[in-house]
């Protein structure tokens, strides 16, 4: 790697992009070694614990050498790539085969009053150690991974994939690299696809996850099917024996690996409980569907999440105490005042829980439009890690995926979470009669020290007694 000496070359530092960050693993380089770059171009994308994350420039000039190759993880406050802001010509280095030399890094100055190095968001360490991560080969077997993002909200079954073009056309002029969004991007290196393959067939010849799908369905060769009508039955091969790959081995890193360590934690540390109720909720899906055609709503989300959203809202404001979290070290329970309404959505990255800020605030309107924009921002991979943090309750919506309820584990901080069954018709007696009607189970489990049995119980009452009878909306509210 060339050595920076000149007073020219600035070094960009991973920057910390979200609070409590320590490191983000290089999933893609976009520029390479004698490129131009100018200020806020976007020269990687980064994964940390939380979200992928496209990385900025800050400043003008000519690249000099990436540090790292892709797939590597760099602490914070680590130099990732050098540019020569000068209007130097001098030749690149190697594109990035190597960790970083020996050689110091030129130094940018350190924040007044602190011994840390000042990066794009806030302050990372100043010590650094990197360490690769094991590269995926071209013999690793592909895995056919979801079809399209599925978040616990839209109620939408997955896109199928697109059937595989014959042919792949040359990228747009005037663009080094396929187009395609970052999940995409993401989503192909996990699947080991290179994307200078894929037939694109989204708008201005944007790859799609169905596209990287359809390239991986080409690419898998149909198994042989061998003559065994006139073998005997017992020498005849079963199923199995045709499959070439038996286990498949994933590394676990990034969102996935910190909501596991969260979900652990949160497991062993506050004491569950979990409390059910079925509720007939016929009622609430007749007023969905008349909001849908109220010109207050039109253009938004509405669908049954809005109003169970809402419920549990009034449900909280008639049991503020619920709204609460705990301090170990103080050894107090802090009540909120506020609601930051959290709702999990499955990703390919694995599980994330945005929030919407100050839920408790907003109109029914204005409820779903955050819910609408949560949703896209989800689906589209661009959760910012500002937008996961101060969650105070959470809502898992599990029916979606045709499951009656689940028991489940509480966010890390906050005092209670949701889970919402399918809603499907079964016999019922309404005003003495069995009828067909449209019914849910919901499980409300909470943090045993600082919510009872009482309080729990009647939170989870007052949600399925709105869902029951929805105009409880306006006398409750």
């Amino acid at each position: 790697m060339t050595t920076m000496t000149e007073a020219s070359v600035r070094e960009f530092k991973m920057p910390d992009v979200g609070e409590g960050l320590t490191e983000a693993e290089i999933l893609k380089w976009y520029v390479q070694p004698g490129d131009t770059v100018t200020d806020g171009q976007v020269v990687c994308e980064v994964e940390t614990a939380k979200a992928a994350v496209e990385l900025p420039i800050p400043y003008d000039g000519v690249v000099r050498d990436l540090h790292f190759p892709e797939g590597t993880t760099v602490d914070v406050g680590t130099a990732i790539i050098a540019v020569d802001v000068g209007g130097g010509s001098a030749a690149p280095a190697p594109a990035a085969a190597q960790p970083a030399a020996a050689a110091a890094p030129a130094e940018e100055p350190k924040a007044a009053g602190s011994g840390r190095q000042p990066v794009l968001v806030g302050y990372g360490v100043a010590t650094s150690s990197t360490r690769r991560r094991p590269r995926k080969g071209p013999e690793v077997p592909v895995q056919q991974a979801s079809t399209a993002i599925q978040t616990e909200l839209n109620g939408h079954a997955p896109t199928a994939p697109a059937a595989p073009a014959p042919a792949a056309p040359a990228a747009p002029a005037g663009t080094d690299r396929p187009l395609a969004k970052p999940p995409v991007r993401k989503l192909a290196k996990d699947l080991g696809v290179d994307l200078t393959t894929v037939v694109p067939t989204g708008p201005d010849g944007i790859i799609t996850r169905e596209d990287v799908h359809a390239a991986v369905a080409a690419a898998v060769p149909a198994a042989p099917e061998p003559s065994v009508a006139s073998a005997p039955a017992a020498d005849r091969p079963t199923p199995a024996s045709y499959d070439t790959t038996r286990e498949t081995r994933i590394p676990v890193k990034g969102v996935r690996k910190a909501t596991a360590a969260a979900m652990v934690g949160s497991a062993f540390t506050a004491p569950h409980v979990t409390e059910f109720v079925t509720v007939d909720v016929t009622r609430t899906m007749k007023l969905v569907e008349e909001l849908k055609g109220d010109k207050e709503f039109a253009g938004l989300r509405v669908n049954p999440l809005l109003l169970i959203a809402k419920a549990l809202l009034v449900a909280i404001r008639r049991n503020p105490d619920v709204n609460a979290s705990w301090d170990e070290a103080a050894q107090e329970i802090v009540v909120k005042h506020y609601v930051n309404l959290g709702i999990a959505a499955a990703t390919p990255r694995g599980l994330i829980v945005p929030n919407i800020k100050d839920a408790h605030a907003k109109t029914l309107p204005q409820l779903a439009e955050s819910l609408g924009e949560l949703v896209s921002t989800a689906r589209d991979g661009k959760t910012s890690p500002a937008a996961m943090q101060g969650g105070t309750v959470t809502i898992t919506n599990v029916g979606v995926f045709g499951v009656d309820t689940g028991t489940p584990i509480l966010n890390p901080g906050e005092s209670a979470i949701l889970a919402v069954g399918a809603i499907k018709p079964q016999p019922w007696v309404h005003k003495g009669k069995v009828k067909p009607r449209q019914v849910t189970t919901l499980a409300l489990s909470f943090d045993h020290r600082l919510v009872d049995g009482e309080l729990g119980s009647k939170v989870l009452a007052d949600v399925a007694a709105i869902l029951e009878q929805p105009k409880r909306l306006i006398t409750w509210a």
